[in-house]
């Protein structure tokens, strides 16, 4: 498996990034890993041996990044109104940097008609963080695989509200965008699925508020829940994705 490893100071974020690439070729995927992740952990935590049949094949390169979870979402103890920011800067940097970085990489090994649409992916509060970056931008983002993910700022922020909280947190935006919304076409002409167990440590109650809010507003977006036996654990989560990643890299 073909695999880069970079680094460059983020200025949206003031301090150096890492990430990695796996692949030469394909649509290109953002893993965010879970809550506090380091770039690594989709290697560590084995997700790049489950998606290697196709990032093998030429059909998926993907870009691993750094979470600043430990410095917003887990900072439970930091001021809120900072933490809320600098989440908002690390949502800019992927944006702005490490987005077209990976746009970038693909058009180079694939050549400038390439398909340059992401499709965002992670599990836990890396889906959370996913499910929010396509439903924000699914001009860039043009695919999601949200696994087990909890889609309210208020996980991560107790209580404390603003604009900036308001904007990261789906069930809130969501239920007020307009039904005639360009985005609502955006999705409709794209594959999402937003995944999720029922057993042990899953919390699915904002997973299924989102269900709702998409039958309202006539958003085709897959949500998926799994048995009562589907733990909040990677053994489901590898089952998951190896179910959705077909259906997903249809093409479009």
């Amino acid at each position: 498996m073909h695999t880069e490893y970079h680094k460059w100071y983020s200025p949206a974020l003031g301090r150096d990034m890492e990430c990695k690439i796996y692949g030469h070729a394909g649509r290109p995927m953002l893993f965010v890993p879970c809550q506090d992740g380091h770039f690594v952990d989709f290697e560590n935590f084995h997700m790049a041996g489950t998606l290697a049949p196709w990032i093998e094949a030429g059909q998926l390169m993907v870009l691993s990044i750094d979470t600043l979870d430990i410095e917003t979402w887990s900072n439970k103890g930091g001021d809120a109104y900072w933490r809320a920011r600098r989440h908002e800067a690390w949502m800019q940097y992927i944006f702005n940097e490490a987005a077209p970085f990976l746009q970038g990489k693909v058009r180079e090994y694939c050549g400038d008609n390439a398909d340059t649409g992401i499709i965002a992916f992670g599990c836990s509060l890396g889906a959370t963080h996913a499910a929010n970056l396509y439903l924000r931008r699914p001009d860039l983002f043009t695919g999601c695989l949200a696994i087990s993910g909890i889609y309210t700022g208020n996980y991560g922020f107790d209580g404390y509200w603003d604009e900036v909280v308001y904007q990261n947190s789906p069930v809130d935006y969501m239920q007020n965008l307009p039904a005639d919304h360009y985005y609502v076409d955006m999705y409709n002409s794209q594959r999402a699925v937003i995944c999720v167990g029922q057993g042990a440590w899953e919390q699915p109650d904002t997973t299924f508020r989102l269900k709702e809010i998409f039958a309202q507003k006539g958003i085709n977006i897959l949500v998926d829940a799994w048995g009562y036996d589907v733990n909040h654990d990677w053994p489901w989560w590898y089952k998951m994705v190896l179910h959705h990643i077909p259906w997903l890299l249809y093409q479009r």
